[in-house]
Formats: structure tokens, C-alpha cells, sequence
């Protein structure tokens, strides 16, 4: 007996087929050629796919063979529509030669989309719909991307998307050696979330123009590495004086942006510290942003035009392997070391690792702590040793930023610097002490 489906699924059924009927007319509404499909052609096909499925919705005999039916038509038009601008006489490769198959697949689409509609949860079928209209309609944009991107940026993401989603699975979820309780797996799924910011910002940086003027630099900076952007920005005020104002405002924004990729990067791994870490992070944030405000609008303003633009502080990419192997070496190291000096002084050697980090990269020993390579320390502890390393990253950036400049250039970001890892010294003081 067939089972009647539900108004609503009928409903969305014409009203998705009905969106991608109407998108694929106004795309092809500026040529004179007639295309199989459109706003009744769709609508139509999804109504025939949903019937069919619906007579058999077990072995789908109906619903194949009318799709068989529809892929024989396609054939035949496919065949003809390559060859309808082909010169007669002329060699093949001096015609027009028509060799795309978008009107096929969207008709095809538009049928599967009447069992997709009735068989799926409904927001598989607007899924779909929708991203199939985004790839239609964003064709130049998405041709002027790929004339834009490196193929060595393609191949490199290849090689991530690899190493994620086949060895990630693969690695063992259980340690392999009793130095540390981090486990094979955490260290990779660390180096990915960690990647993965840094890459966003990466790319952002890089295509994205808007990035290389401006304060935007400087945020962008702050997820990709705060330390690298306040070495950048801290040279080019030296070289350039009328820079001096955004290069101030830019190192102090960095450093707001990185309280808010660590209590990301923690919330991903560890909610329990996430929740101790949220208003420590978020107030030292906050005061940042203030102070970068004050710097930036109550900052002399330069007597003379910039001569060149701020760019971008990006590095390397971050997802090219030998930067990955770097992190994950690290990440095992800093793991090892915080259970030596955990079982040999306690919460307190914690607190000294914390300090050495921060003059190095603080991101291993953050994901450290939020993934459990430490046992038998409280969640204020830990939040303690997070804050203790930032503020030393922060020194550690209060002395590239006064020596890269020449001291003058952006002393007043040396001292925000100073200022703001004094205010995470303070508060990891009173979690230690039981105060907050």
C-alpha cells in the first residue's frame, strides 16, 4: 500500500523544483539558445520522481526506470547540443564546441529531487536545492577563483584533506606510551582544529584585498599568529612613520584576537575549562579592544599620506606538511615535559612550563591541557597555566614590538602588552590562590 506523503513534503517538493526552475531560466535568460528545463520542466520532473518513488519506495523499479527514461532523452540532446556549433566542413577543434553538461545534471537533479523531498529529512532537499543554485548562478566568481588560486595552494589542501580524513581515522585513539595520556589521535585532531584557524586566516590574508588595509590585517593576524603579525606591523612602522597609528592599534588588536582563538581552540576540545577560562579571556579581550580603540582614535594622526599599505602577516601556509610535523613534534614534546614536571613539582612546575612556552608557540600547551595530558589538576589550575602562557607570549611580543621598531615607533603597544599580560598574571594569580 503506498504510503501518502505528508502536505508539507509535497509543498517543499514544488517549492524547491519551482526555486530551481526559476534560477535556471534567469541564468539562461541572455542567450537565444532553448534549454531542456525551466520553471515548469522542473517542477514537472520532481513530480514525476516523487509519484514513482512512492509506487514502490522499497526496490525503487518505478522510480529507476524513469530515470533510465529521462537519462535517454538527456543522451540524445547531449548529443545534438555538442555539435549545434560546429562549423560544417571545419576541422573539430576550430568549431564551438558546446561540451558542458550542467542542463543534463540539472535535470537529473530536478527529478531526484521529488524522492529526495518525500523520502529525505527536508533539509537534506533544501541543501541540495540551495547549493545547486549557488554553484549555477556563481559561475564568473567561481571561474575568477580558480584562475586566482595557486596550484600549489590546491595541492596542499589535497594533502590535508588526505591527512584528515584517512590517517586521522586510522591512528590509534589510545597512548602508546605511559610518558603522557595523549593519545596518537588527540595530537593529529589538535594539529587540524589548529590548522584549520590558522589556514581560514591564511587565505583570507591572501585573497581577500580588503586584508592588506587597515585594522583588518592585524584581526586577521591575531587567528593566524599574533606574534608574527606584531613582528610585521612593529617593521613596517619603523620603515614607514605615517604607519606608525594602525601599527600600534594593529599589535594591540592582534593580541585581543588571540584571547578569542584560544578560548575557541579550548571550547572545541574541553568545555568544562572553556566555561572557567570565558571571562578571564573575554575581559582581557575586551580591554584589549579598548585599548586598541584608544590608540587608534586618539592617536596622532599622520602628517603624511602612507606610502605603501599594511600586508598581510602570513608566513607559510600552515597546512604544508613540514609545518604540521613541526606542530605535532612539538605537541609531544610539550606533553611529555608537562607530566615530567607535573610529577616532579607539581601544579607549580606546570605554572613554570607555562611561563617557558609562552616564549615559544603556546598553542601545543593550551590543546595539551584542554585534551587531558595533564591528570590530576583542577580546571582552575589549568586556566591558570593557559593565562600564565599567554601573558609570557605577550612579554615575549612586548620586546619584538619595542626592538623591531626602535623602541619609539610602538612603545605604546609595548606597554598595552605589558599592561595585558600583567592582567592575566593577576587573575591566574587568584585562581591559583583560590580567589576566583
Amino acid at each position: 500500500m503506498i504510503t501518502a506523503p505528508s502536505p508539507a513534503s509535497v509543498a517543499l517538493l514544488l517549492g524547491l523544483s519551482f526555486f530551481l526552475g526559476l534560477a535556471f531560466e534567469e541564468f539562461f535568460a541572455h542567450t537565444d539558445e532553448r534549454r531542456p528545463g525551466g520553471i515548469r520542466t522542473f517542477p514537472l520532473l520532481a513530480l514525476a520522481g516523487g509519484t514513482l518513488y512512492l509506487f514502490d519506495t522499497a526496490h525503487f523499479v518505478p522510480f529507476t526506470g524513469g530515470l533510465v527514461v529521462l537519462g535517454a532523452w538527456l543522451v540524445v540532446y547531449y548529443a545534438a547540443h555538442v555539435t549545434e556549433h560546429e562549423k560544417p566542413g571545419a576541422d573539430r577543434a576550430e568549431s564551438d564546441i558546446n561540451s558542458g553538461i550542467v542542463v543534463p545534471v540539472l535535470n537529473v537533479l530536478a527529478y531526484l529531487l521529488g524522492a529526495a523531498a518525500l523520502a529525505l529529512p527536508h533539509w537534506i532537499a533544501v541543501t541540495i536545492t540551495v547549493a545547486a543554485v549557488l554553484l549555477l548562478t556563481g559561475r564568473k566568481q567561481l571561474h575568477a577563483l580558480a584562475r586566482r588560486v595557486e596550484i600549489q595552494e590546491i595541492v596542499t589542501a589535497g594533502e590535508f584533506l588526505i591527512l584528515t580524513g584517512i590517517v586521522l581515522p586510522l591512528l590509534p585513539n589510545y597512548p602508546v606510551t605511559t610518558l603522557t595520556a595523549i593519545t596518537p589521535r588527540q595530537v593529529w585532531l589538535a594539529l587540524v582544529v589548529v590548522c584549520s584557524f590558522s589556514y581560514a586566516s591564511y587565505l583570507a590574508q591572501r585573497y581577500w584585498a580588503a586584508a592588506a588595509h587597515g585594522l583588518w590585517m592585524a584581526a586577521l593576524g591575531g587567528m593566524y599568529s599574533s606574534t608574527a603579525t606584531t613582528v610585521v606591523l612593529a617593521r613596517q612602522a619603523k620603515a614607514d612613520p605615517a604607519l606608525k597609528r594602525q601599527a600600534q592599534a594593529g599589535i594591540t588588536l592582534a593580541t585581543a584576537i588571540m584571547y578569542l582563538r584560544i578560548l575557541a581552540v579550548v571550547a572545541i576540545f574541553n568545555t568544562d575549562l572553556a566555561r572557567v577560562l570565558i571571562v578571564p579571556l573575554c575581559a582581557l579581550s575586551l580591554a584589549g579592544f579598548a585599548i586598541c580603540a584608544m590608540q587608534y582614535w586618539l592617536g596622532a594622526a599622520p602628517s603624511s599620506p602612507a606610502q605603501s599599505p599594511m600586508h598581510p602577516a602570513t608566513s607559510g601556509n600552515p597546512l604544508e606538511l613540514g609545518a604540521a610535523a613541526i606542530f605535532a613534534a612539538l605537541f609531544v614534546t610539550v606533553s611529555v615535559v608537562s607530566v615530567v614536571a607535573k610529577s616532579q613539582f607539581g601544579v607549580s612546575g606546570i605554572y613554570g612550563l607555562a611561563a617557558i612556552v609562552g616564549v615559544t608557540d603556546i598553542d601545543p600547551f593550551v590543546l595539551n591541557l584542554a585534551q587531558g595530558g595533564v591528570t590530576g589538576v583542577a580546571a582552575a589550575d589549568l586556566a591558570a597555566a593557559i593565562l600564565i602562557a599567554a601573558s609570557s607570549n605577550n612579554i615575549l611580543k612586548a620586546v619584538y614590538a619595542a626592538s623591531f621598531a626602535g623602541g619609539k615607533a610602538t612603545a605604546p603597544s609595548a606597554l598595552a602588552l605589558l599592561a595585558l599580560a600583567a592582567g592575566g598574571i593577576a587573575i591566574a594569580a587568584a585562581m591559583a590562590m583560590g580567589m576566583a
